[in-house]
């Protein structure tokens, strides 16, 4: 079985640009997932909305299998190593940098403190469409804050007309040319750009408490969150018998195409030493980690899958295709490229 890395990943925004918003639609709308939670303050949760069932050590447990944690930095890698154990059963984590730290910190510490079972699962920064302008003005450093970002989410879009709107895209393109771009009402991002689908699981028996999702399912529509849902992302796979050029998948993984937010999937390397065994491969915003496991009986293969909004799919598909052509054969060390990646 291929060892899961739950991925953490940091939601930031300047103060009124809807993270918790986002943070409350992500939950709601989890579809099966179970996120881990680590804030500073339960009071910027609405936890009556998330059906707190209890709390003890400062972690909150949801209905839904969610869990919030209560954390700072020092307490960070031992909560991320809590929370992504085997044991926890959770899928993903999501960390609320208000209070934390700022967001470029953040993610160095998240690094550092992602170990064995975890893996950083991105930077994603919320702007408020209708205060971006006066915002960066008042607020130089939110513009360092945008230009770190995997996943620009510009909120509150039914605030503001088109050419405001016009307005916020040109300045979040200019501050951070490659990132993934959504733009959004009430923060309503669709988690299946932010994680994998949920795992099959064993078919729960007995009495047992009914998961977010399916009580959602007897609300009035009104209050089906479901419906404020936006696809509004890309992606483009490649599925090939071919191997992969290492020194080439590796520049693609570092510096991936424009929009992308995540590459995942493994490949097939074929370089004496390296034939037997897949290489999986999760990357975000350029951070990239490997991990391999054998191929025990499976045909070989390269599959890829790159997820962002604002992609270009054409420019992915052909950045793609250029993995898998010959590599120069004096390369003999191109296969360091990738494993300097690979973590235990």
């Amino acid at each position: 079985m291929r060892e899961r890395h739950i991925p953490v990943v940091v939601l930031a925004g300047f103060l009124g640009a809807g993270k918790t918003t986002l943070l409350n639609h992500v939950l709601a709308n989890a579809g099966g997932r179970r996120i881990g939670v680590l804030v500073n303050d339960f009071g910027s949760i609405n936890v009556d909305a998330l059906l707190v069932s209890g709390v003890a050590g400062g972690t909150v447990t949801l209905e839904n299998g969610c869990m919030c944690c209560t954390t700072d930095a020092d307490g960070l890698e031992e909560a991320i190593g809590a929370l992504s154990a085997p044991t926890a059963g959770l899928d993903a984590i999501v960390i609320e940098a208000s209070g934390i730290a700022e967001p470029s910190a953040l993610i160095r510490l998240v690094l550092a403190a992602c170990g064995a079972t975890a893996s950083y699962g991105g930077l994603v920064y919320v702007v408020d469409s209708s205060a971006l302008a006066r915002t960066v003005d008042e607020h130089p450093s939110v513009r360092d804050h945008i230009g770190v970002a995997d996943l620009v989410v510009c909120n509150k879009a039914d605030l503001v007309d088109e050419t405001v709107l016009s307005g916020v895209r040109d300045l979040v393109a200019e501050l951070n040319p490659t990132a993934s771009t959504v733009v959004v009402s009430e923060a309503a991002v669709d988690p299946a750009m932010l994680f994998d689908d949920a795992p099959e699981r064993v078919a729960d028996v007995g009495a047992r408490q009914l998961t977010f999702d399916e009580l959602l399912a007897d609300e009035p529509a009104d209050h089906d969150h479901s419906a404020h849902l936006h696809a509004s992302f890309q992606s483009t796979s490649l599925a090939t018998a071919d191997a992969v050029d290492p020194r080439r998948l590796a520049r693609f993984l570092e510096r991936p195409p424009a929009g992308a937010y995540r590459i995942k999937g493994e490949t097939y390397i074929d370089v004496p030493g390296h034939r037997d065994r897949a290489y999986v491969i999760q990357a975000v915003g350029g951070i990239v980690r490997v991990t391999t496991q054998a191929w025990a009986g499976r045909p070989v293969r390269t599959s890829l899958v790159v997820i962002g909004a604002g992609l270009d799919v054409d420019a992915a598909d052909h950045a793609l295709a250029a993995l898998v052509e010959p590599p120069d054969p004096a390369d003999e060390h191109g296969i360091l490229h990738i494993t300097r990646y690979i973590v235990d």
